[in-house]
C-alpha cells in the first residue's frame, strides 16, 4: 500500500502541473494518511468533523486541514483553532458564524463559497446571483475573521464529459470576472473522477482521494 499511494500521489502531481492536490482522506486510516505525509503531502481533507478532529490528534502539527462536507453551524465551534480551509460555505449564516468562532482565536479563517453548478438537487451551495448580493453588501465588509478566497464547486455526478465541462466552465467564468476586484486566488474543481475535466476549465486546486488509495 505505501508503494502504490507514493506512486500515485508521483502520478498525480506530474499530471495536474502546479494545481494544488488536497488528499481526501475521509474512509483512510492513519496509516493510509502517513504513507501520504511521508511523500512530502501536508493537504489533507475531511468531510465530518468528527472525524476531522479525530485524525488531526494523529497526525503532524504541520498538516494543513481543509473541511469539504456540508458543515453545520453548531460543529464550526469545534474547528475553528486550527483548520486551513472551509471548502463547504454554502449559506450566509454559516459565515457569520465562522466570523464569530475565528474572533475567539483571534484568526482570519479563509473560506470558499460553494456554487451550486450541479444538475442534482441534494448538492449544496449559493446561486451565483446570491454570491453577488453578499460580496457587493454591506454586511460583507464586517467580517473581519473571514476571508474568502475563491470558490469551490462540484459538477453533477455524470459520464457525460460535456455536462460536466459546461458546468466548471460557467464557475469558472464568474470567478475570472471576480477575482481581481476580490483578489480570488483558489478555484476548488476536481474530484477522482472529474478532474482532467476540472483542470481543463480552470481549477486551481483538486480534491482527490480514491484515486490515490485505490
Amino acid at each position: 500500500m505505501s508503494h502504490s499511494v507514493r506512486e500515485n500521489i508521483k502520478q498525480l502531481r506530474q499530471e495536474i502541473g502546479n494545481v494544488e492536490l488536497v488528499v481526501v482522506s475521509k474512509y483512510r486510516t492513519i496509516d493510509e494518511l502517513n504513507y501520504a505525509y511521508q511523500y512530502k503531502q501536508r493537504s489533507f481533507a475531511e468531510n465530518r468533523v468528527q472525524e476531522l478532529i479525530k485524525k488531526k490528534e494523529l497526525m503532524p502539527d504541520d498538516v494543513q486541514w481543509h473541511m469539504i462536507g456540508h458543515l453545520q453551524t453548531n460543529k464550526v465551534k469545534f474547528i475553528a483553532s486550527f483548520i486551513h480551509l472551509i471548502h463547504s460555505v454554502d449559506r450566509l449564516k454559516l459565515i457569520k458564524e465562522i466570523n464569530k468562532e475565528a474572533k475567539k482565536y483571534n484568526r482570519v479563517i479563509s473560506i470558499l463559497l460553494q456554487i451550486h453548478i450541479a444538475q442534482e438537487n441534494n448538492k449544496f451551495g449559493f446561486t451565483i446571483d446570491e454570491v453577488i448580493q453578499i460580496i457587493e453588501s454591506n454586511q460583507f465588509s464586517e467580517f473581519k475573521n473571514v476571508k474568502i478566497i475563491g470558490l469551490m464547486g462540484m459538477a453533477t455526478n455524470t459520464s457525460d464529459k460535456d455536462i460536466v465541462k459546461s458546468e466548471f466552465n460557467k464557475l469558472h467564468s464568474f470567478f475570472s470576472e471576480r477575482k481581481d476586484q476580490m483578489k480570488w486566488t483558489t478555484l476548488s474543481m476536481g474530484m477522482s473522477s472529474d478532474y482532467p475535466q476540472a483542470i481543463e476549465c480552470g481549477s486551481t486546486l483538486v480534491r482527490i482521494g480514491s484515486k490515490i488509495f485505490q
